[in-house]
């Protein structure tokens, strides 16, 4: 029975891979198409997952939580001992060089690609819980007003839903126009009442309709009122 080669079964958990003498140096077809943008303290999560998707393409994703193999006993071939160390020296050095260059001043000097990975994942999975909570924080805390424009403060809202969205805590659309009319500054009880009470559901497309003509009319009225009062003050004036 032929051996089998290096990488073709899962070892069990704790165990270390034995060397197949005959295994082949890994032809590693470079695809750098796929290189994730360089991590900076942010979205962990995400540059993580490119970081992954891109290091399988390039056959090195599991030097990630691989160990160095030793050679079984009775085998002396060192070649391929010599091809493992070379494709975790490129996997180690593929995720270093996705990293800004502050962040790779402080992971250069570890060691191997599996340790590596695995401080990434305790620093910036930890932080990114907390971004989180920031950002679930943010959109509870946020409140329109009456001083700034009703449309302007719904684009700040949607950003912060999107953001909330992107870490992965996915707010329904319905839950989003209750929201959004919720948050309405003090000056639009009225209108805020009146969608409310409204039974049909709204789309946020729709939401976002009705607000804008509803402050196009205030604002032409408004300015009506400005024309009208600038009128008697003339005439009281003349």
């Amino acid at each position: 029975m032929s051996a089998t080669p290096v990488g073709t079964e899962t070892p069990a958990v704790g165990a270390t891979p034995a060397v197949n003498p005959n295994a082949p140096v890994p032809n590693i077809m470079a695809n750098h198409a796929e290189r994730p943008e360089k991590f900076s303290r942010l979205n962990f999560k995400r540059w993580q997952q490119k970081m992954l998707f891109y290091l399988t393409t390039l056959n090195l994703a599991r030097f990630l939580t691989e160990t160095a193999p030793v050679i079984a006993e009775g085998q002396a071939d060192a070649q391929s001992v010599d091809a493992w160390k070379h494709s975790e020296f490129l996997c180690r050095n593929y995720v270093l060089n996705g990293l800004t260059d502050a962040l790779y001043n402080v992971y250069c000097k570890v060691a191997t690609a599996k340790e590596l990975w695995e401080s990434l994942e305790r620093k910036y999975k930890t932080e990114d819980a907390g971004t989180k909570k920031h950002v679930v924080a943010k959109f509870l805390e946020y409140k329109m007003v009456d001083s700034k424009s009703v449309m302007s403060q719904l684009q700040d809202l949607q950003v912060i839903i999107h953001d909330n969205n992107a870490e992965g805590m996915d707010l329904n659309e319905s839950f989003q126009v209750a929201s959004m009319v919720e948050k309405l500054p003090p000056g639009w009880i009225d209108f805020k009442n009146y969608l409310k009470h409204k039974r049909k559901e709204m789309s946020v497309e729709e939401l976002v309709v009705r607000l804008r003509i509803e402050e196009d009319n205030r604002m032409a009225l408004k300015k009506g009122s400005e024309v009208e009062s600038s009128k008697v003050h003339m005439v009281e004036a003349g």
